[in-house]
């Protein structure tokens, strides 16, 4: 290989020592470069870092190799020091769109966000939410009295949905997942698997007497009183994984541990 025809990495790692001292390493060894200027873009960390790399890499078009120095990896490659550059050459890619969340706040404030795993909904006071729900501006519940609700892709059905007792989603399927967590009313209600393409809506009833919270990957809007979530077609996420371990087979995996 001719050496301008070698790859420029970009090496991204949290702040944990594990994740400092491999980028380091593969600093060392494969040159380092900015992320505006690299072919690929290697992140070092757990999910969470994974999830705020994608976000500050969304207008780049750059694929993004993870490699799990963190707590929790499920969108991580594991750790290997050595012939990184092989593995790049080898993986495979997956096309992620995230979930654009739109929320309006009782000071009649606007926020956008976007979300790669879930948009979720979390009661802030000791009263359960009230949420009206609309599914492309149908009404499908008058009255959902819980703890909370989400909305998440495939690629985050494994995360905050899976704990709630939502279906983990094959990652190439066309769906979304709703669910709610600790439903009361209805009470056997345990949500719905809705097409890629609707929109769902939550207002929150009672807001001032029942505060509500909307969060986008750890992105939190507070005192929200309607939230519209929709999958964001024109945003694409590069995800890069090891052959026989991609995050089709890691979602498979799941489901019979």
């Amino acid at each position: 290989m001719h050496k301008t025809d070698r790859k420029r990495f970009a090496f991204l790692a949290s702040n944990s020592e594990l994740a400092q001292s491999a980028r380091n390493t593969f600093v060392h060894r494969l040159g380092d470069c900015d992320v505006s200027e690299a072919d690929v873009i290697v992140a070092l960390g757990g999910d969470g870092f994974m999830l705020q790399t994608l976000h500050t890499a969304q207008h780049l078009n750059v694929p993004v190799y993870g490699i799990n120095r963190g707590t929790v990896g499920f969108l991580m490659n594991e750790f290997s020091i050595d012939h990184l550059s092989e593995r790049l050459a080898a993986a495979k890619e997956v096309a992620i769109n995230p979930l654009r969340m739109n929320a309006t706040c009782t000071d009649g404030s606007h926020h956008t966000e976007l979300a790669i795993n879930e948009v979720s909904l979390l009661r802030l006071g000791p009263q359960a939410a009230k949420l009206k729900v609309f599914v492309d501006d149908r009404l499908r519940l008058s009255e959902l009295v819980c703890d909370g609700a989400l909305v998440a892709t495939p690629a985050g059905s494994t995360a905050y949905n899976y704990s709630a007792h939502g279906p983990i989603l094959p990652i190439r399927s066309e769906v979304l997942a709703l669910t709610a967590m600790a439903a009361f009313r209805p009470r056997r209600w345990r949500g719905a698997v809705l097409p890629k393409s609707a929109k769902v809506r939550f207002e929150v009833i009672e807001p001032i007497k029942r505060p509500v919270m909307a969060d986008a990957d750890s992105r939190s809007v507070q005192d929200v009183v309607s939230v519209e979530i929709e999958s964001a077609g024109d945003i694409v996420y590069r995800l890069l994984f090891d052959p026989d371990h991609g995050l089709e087979e890691r979602l498979i995996q799941e489901q019979f541990s």
